[in-house]
């Protein structure tokens, strides 16, 4: 016969009035935590006791009841009672619902109290998040959910924007998937689509870290730091139908724009304004744009203008600040704080005295009259107005007898001195005015495409690691000058010595690339060296202690070519997390000097043009020059009728074997290969010479003319 199951009796129910309950000494709580009592109290009063306390009937020494009640378990929401008692929001006798426990059984308090800890289990954030969503959804605004819980209103934002991220990643995180932290992350954008496709691609790398997600997540966004986010204004973006991605998380330094056009926009409009503000002064030429390449300024005279001095009024308002500044100065020399209305007023005679400072320039008529100013943006997003540049063309012209002009005049028709209101309206030009690339424009030669040059640095790149691990006596000298450098311009904490060498990757690479003479040699180098070390950390120093001098070396230059770093990036001029245009500039001037202590022939090391590499990448005239510098004019005009394929095509073949090089692949103090063209003229092949049908032009025949392309 089958035992039956005891049945469980649970304690029973009873209100009791709050004078008949005292704590116990058996509650194994001491140390506060969590929200406070006074901020239960609040909450109780609002909703009610939503738990009821735990109680054990008091008992004299001789087992009897006495009528009071310890609490053994809920002490703080007995202190939250008590607290309304005090503040007569609640009567002495109210009674409170108890579950009473037995004095006699088996279980003691501390137990009771201890199982009621420990037992509980805390409600998963993402519950949190969704319920907070509820709420607002019902109605309650942020202010509301914030009062009603005692969490500051930020945290209610933060807690919402985390119940929008996409479902599919709240699915991820509830099933511990990813990191609070992960999303925090995600919270960047609400555009779920991208959120999800970003957390897709980061499946296959192995970091996950959250601030490579705001990355990717901002990746085509501006930062708020950013000199045209600044110089535009959130207010006037968002008013224009901006959207700006924020982080409540972390600090986003005022977000991210995320609509570059608009923001371009509203920058180059703002300027544009400026400009023609500026117009009024009587200026023969504007150029605007966000930011000019350094050196825009250069082959420019620049007229000195006179700076007017402070009127009466100006000098004394000025010399009152100073005045007000010092004795501020003096008076808190020795707090450790500011109040906080002295600091405020410091810096806003700090910024009036610096305002004093940058006083007009006053420029005679005659040179405003022929004399040009750039508009753009400084580097705190402030409107930058550089005035009085004059051009050379702008230049009055040397005297031919009779008497010169004077310094910063210039002749009208009649040979007078021009007046202001005489010179033509000023001509201002937006964005630097280039014109696009196209090619069937002009037959100039514009510069090469960035695409274009990453890829042939690229080249030269991987040509330079391989000649650097083949001259150990350059790669020495290399990784000294890389440790003179740290240990007396920089001071670097961290490990035993800090001297390490960074694998430099290729993120813009030709197709060809793997299968160049460089890129075979240093994998099969790699190789043999790698069947050579030891794996285990200790082998392989006693391995390196035995190695012979010569081995040593090679081994080490080996290491130190993976460093070389020749490759040409579009230099980062907004102050952002990648290598300056500066620094891009020192980068090459370093590969140079490299390439010339070892001798880099980048001919010798495989490189030859070819319609893939660099002939079918670039414009007509581009594919002129190189045939022209290689081959002399006769063979450039063999070849400037036909249409660019064609012509690509062509100049592959009359490329070959002469050892032109491109501009990046050259190296600075190397003969132009244009010096020295030859004389012989080549012949195209018959069907690209532009005669009849088989490219044969008899003497009956007249050859049909080829229109220009």
């Amino acid at each position: 016969m089958a035992k039956a199951v005891q049945k469980i009796t649970l304690s029973t129910s009873r209100d009791i009035p709050f004078n008949k309950l005292v704590l116990s000494q058996s509650n194994v709580r001491r140390l506060k935590t969590g929200v406070s009592i006074e901020e239960l109290a609040e909450d109780i009063g609002r909703r009610g006791l939503l738990q009821s306390l735990n109680v054990r009937p008091v008992v004299d020494a001789d087992g009897t009841e006495t009528g009071q009640f310890e609490i053994p378990a809920g002490g703080r929401r007995y202190r939250a009672l008590e607290r309304l008692v005090r503040e007569k929001r609640l009567a002495k006798t109210a009674l409170i619902p108890c579950i009473v426990g037995d004095p006699n059984a088996e279980v003691s308090a501390e137990e009771d109290s201890l199982a009621e800890n420990v037992q509980r289990v805390a409600l998963h954030p993402l519950d949190q998040f969704r319920a907070f969503k509820v709420l607002r959804d019902q109605g309650a605004g942020e202010e509301e959910i914030a009062a009603r819980f005692f969490v500051p209103p930020a945290v209610v934002k933060q807690r919402l924007r985390l119940a929008a991220v996409s479902q599919k990643l709240l699915d991820v995180y509830a099933e511990d998937g990813m990191t609070l932290e992960q999303l925090m992350a995600f919270t960047v954008t609400t555009d779920h689509a991208r959120q999800e496709q970003v957390w897709a691609a980061l499946q296959q790398s192995y970091d996950k870290d959250p601030y490579l997600i705001r990355r990717q997540l901002t990746e085509s966004a501006v930062r708020g730091s950013d000199r045209r986010a600044r110089f535009v204004g959130a207010e006037a973006y968002e008013a224009a139908g901006g959207v700006i991605l924020r982080d409540l998380f972390e600090d986003d330094s005022g977000g991210w724009f995320e609509d570059v056009a608009l923001l371009d926009r509203l920058a180059t409009e703002r300027l544009a304004a400026a400009a023609e503000t500026v117009a009024a002064e009587g200026w023969k030429w504007i150029e605007v744009a966000v930011d000019f390449r350094y050196g825009h300024t250069h082959n420019l005279r620049r007229f000195d203008g006179v700076t007017l001095e402070l009127t009466p009024a100006e000098q004394a308002k000025f010399d009152a600040l100073t005045v007000e500044y010092a004795k501020l100065e003096s008076e808190y020399e020795g707090a450790d704080e500011l109040p906080d209305e002295v600091d405020a007023r410091l810096g806003e005679i700090e910024a009036a005295l610096a305002a004093f400072e940058n006083r007009p320039v006053r420029y005679e008529p005659t040179e405003i009259a022929r004399a040009g100013v750039f508009v753009s943006i400084d580097a705190d997003g402030h409107l930058d107005v550089d005035r009085g540049y004059v051009r050379a063309e702008d230049e009055p012209p040397m005297p031919v007898g009779g008497e010169g002009l004077a310094e910063g005049e210039a002749r009208s028709a009649d040979g007078t001195a021009p007046a202001a209101s005489d010179v033509q309206r000023t001509v201002i030009t937006i964005g630097g005015g280039e014109p696009d690339d196209d090619d069937d424009g002009d037959n100039v030669v514009k510069p090469l495409p960035e695409r274009v040059i990453s890829e042939l640095t690229a080249h030269r790149t991987l040509a330079l690691r391989n000649a650097v691990a083949n001259d150990p006596q350059v790669a020495l000298t290399a990784l000294l000058h890389k440790l003179c450098l740290d240990t007396f311009h920089h001071s670097a904490p961290g490990a035993c010595l800090e001297a390490s060498v960074r694998h430099v990757f290729f993120p813009v690479q030709a197709a060809d690339l793997k299968d160049s003479p460089s890129a075979k040699a240093v994998a099969e180098r790699h190789e043999a060296w790698k069947a050579e070390l030891p794996k285990d950390d200790d082998a392989l120093w006693d391995w390196l202690a035995t190695l012979d001098d010569t081995r040593r070396v090679a081994l080490l230059a080996h290491c130190v070519s993976f460093g070389v770093n020749a490759l040409y990036e579009k230099g980062d001029r907004y102050g952002g997390p990648g290598v300056s245009a500066h620094g891009v500039q020192h980068r090459i001037a370093q590969a140079d000097r490299l390439a010339r202590a070892v001798g880099l022939d980048m001919v010798e090391a495989g490189w030859r043009p070819t319609v893939d590499n660099y002939l079918g990448r670039v414009t007509k005239p581009r594919i002129l020059e190189a045939v022209r510098q290689a081959k002399g004019e006769p063979a450039a005009q063999l070849i400037d009728h036909l249409k660019k394929a064609e012509m690509a095509t062509e100049a592959e073949r009359l490329l070959d074997g002469t050892g032109w090089l491109p501009e990046p692949l050259r190296l600075v103090d190397s003969e132009d290969v244009s010096d020295t063209p030859t004389d012989k003229v080549e012949e195209l092949p018959a069907f690209l010479a532009g005669g009849e049908e088989q490219g044969v032009v008899t003497d009956d025949v007249e050859p049909h003319p080829i229109a220009a392309e």
